[in-house]
C-alpha cells in the first residue's frame, strides 16, 4: 500500500490518504475513526493496517482525483529523523571524506520536512553552494533494540524518498553535519510511504537525482557501503528505534559539490530525486536575497 498527507484548499490540517495511481481515498473514509497521520497509523500495528487493507477491498469509500491535493511531507511527526553520511563509497571520495569503520551518524530537524512539489528557500547571505542529495528512506514500524541483521528488515513499516539538501560551505565549516541539513525545508519526503511488503530486497533499487532537466546521480542502492539492515542493527544498539522513526540511508556519488564545473541549486532550480518502486520528488528552490 502507499501512504501520503495530502492538502486541499478547505482541510486545515493533512490528510493521510492511500494513494493508488492517480487516485487518492481518504484513510477518514475508509475507518472511522481512524489514523489522522502516518504517525498514527504506525503506533496503531499490524491490526490496524490490515482493518485499512479490508476497508480498501470493499472499494466502497469515494475515491478522488490526485490534481485536487497538494503533498505534505510523507512523514510528518516522526519521534527522530536520523541520517547517515558517507554510505556510498563514490559519493565519501568525491566529497574528499573517508568512509569510516562505522557509520557517520546525525541527525536532522522537523522544520526540514517538505512534501513533493514544494518550494525550498534560503537566504543568499547563508549559502551559495546548496547541493542535492538522492537518499533511501526508511521508516521503522515497531521497537527495534539490540536487532540482529538477520532480523533487522521485519522492523521496517515502510520505505519513502528523500532528499536530503545540504548547504556546502557551511558541512565544511563546522563539525557536525545537522545544521547544514536542517535549514527549513531542506528535507524533501515522499510523495508516498510504500509498505514493506512492497519492497521486497531494499538493495535493489535504482535511485537517481534530475536537476534543471540534467541526470546527475545515477546509481542503485546495491551500491551502499552498508546495507539497511546492517544500518538499523547497528543503530540499534545504543538506542531504542521508536515506530516512525525515518532513517535516511546516505547518498550515491554525483553530487554537485564534486562536479566540474559545480552544479549547485540555483534561484528557480527544479531537482527531481526519485527511486524505482517508490516515485519521483519534485522541489522547487528559491534564494532569498
Amino acid at each position: 500500500m502507499r501512504f501520503a498527507h495530502l492538502s486541499a484548499r478547505d482541510s486545515e490540517s493533512p490528510l493521510l490518504a492511500v494513494i493508488d495511481g492517480a487516485e487518492a481515498i481518504l484513510v477518514s473514509d475508509l475507518l472511522s475513526p481512524g489514523p489522522k497521520t502516518l504517525q498514527e497509523l504506525i503506533l496503531g500495528g499490524d491490526e490496524m493496517l490490515e482493518r485499512l487493507r479490508v476497508a480498501l477491498a470493499d472499494g466502497a469509500a469515494p475515491r478522488h482525483p490526485l490534481d485536487g491535493f497538494a503533498f505534505d511531507s510523507a512523514v510528518i511527526d516522526p519521534p527522530a529523523i536520523l541520517a547517515v553520511g558517507l554510505n556510498y563509497s563514490a559519493h565519501s571520495s568525491e566529497l574528499g571524506l573517508k568512509t569510516d569503520k562505522a557509520p557517520t551518524v546525525f541527525t536532522l530537524w522537523p522544520n526540514s520536512l517538505i512534501g513533493h512539489e514544494q518550494t525550498i528557500s534560503w537566504p543568499r547571505s547563508l549559502s551559495e553552494s546548496v547541493d542535492y542529495e538522492a537518499e533511501l528512506g526508511v521508516i521503522i514500524g515497531k521497537p527495534a533494540k539490540d536487532v540482529s541483521e538477520e532480523d533487522a528488515l521485519s522492523t521496517v513499516w515502510g520505505y519513502t524518498v528523500v532528499n536530503d539538501v545540504t548547504a556546502r560551505d557551511i558541512q565544511f565549516a563546522e563539525a557536525q553535519w545537522s545544521r547544514c541539513k536542517s535549514f527549513d525545508g531542506f528535507t524533501p519526503t515522499g510523495p508516498v510511504v510504500v509498505t514493506a511488503d512492497e519492497i521486497p530486497d531494499p538493495q535493489a533499487l535504482h535511485i537517481w537525482t534530475v536537476v534543471d532537466g540534467h541526470t546527475v546521480q545515477d546509481a542503485t542502492t546495491g551500491q551502499m557501503v552498508r546495507t539497511v539492515a546492517t544500518l538499523i542493527a547497528h543503530l540499534s544498539t545504543s538506542v531504542t528505534l521508536l515506530p516512525g522513526t525515518l532513517i535516511s540511508t546516505g547518498s550515491p556519488g554525483g553530487a554537485g559539490y564534486s562536479r566540474d564545473p559545480q552544479i549547485f541549486l540555483r534561484d528557480r532550480s527544479t531537482v527531481t530525486v526519485g527511486i524505482d518502486g517508490i516515485g519521483e520528488l519534485t522541489a522547487h528552490c528559491r534564494i532569498l536575497d
